[in-house]
């Protein structure tokens, strides 16, 4: 099971916090990443982060959001500053073991101008 929660309704500029908890997974999980997906678009990567700490961005949320995981606990984070109303969209969690992956069940996140 994956799970995010977070998400919400900001002002430009603002920020945000989402988390990401995953459970009942079998096998050692490589990757955790975010991805959103806005009315009308395709979903698309905006970080992912490895095991060992290596974080790959989107460009468009370089500089701005930070991903970060807590191994122990399964849980994947991302820090959203700066925010634009071009960050609007669901925002959905996916976790990446050996044999499968994962998606959560997303949430939302709304920059008003």
């Amino acid at each position: 099971q994956v799970v995010e929660s977070g998400g919400g309704t900001v002002q430009a500029g603002g920020s945000l916090r989402l988390s990401c908890a995953a459970s009942g997974i079998t096998f050692s999980i490589n990757t955790m990443g975010w991805y959103r997906q806005a009315p009308g678009e395709q979903r698309e990567l905006v970080a992912t982060i490895n095991s060992d700490g290596s974080a790959n961005y989107a460009d468009s949320v370089k500089g701005r959001f930070t991903i970060s995981r807590d191994n122990a606990k399964n849980t994947v984070y991302l820090q959203m500053n700066s925010l634009k109303p071009e960050d609007t969209a669901v925002y959905y969690c996916r976790v990446v073991t050996r044999i499968l992956y994962y998606w959560g069940q997303g949430t939302q996140v709304t920059v008003s101008s």
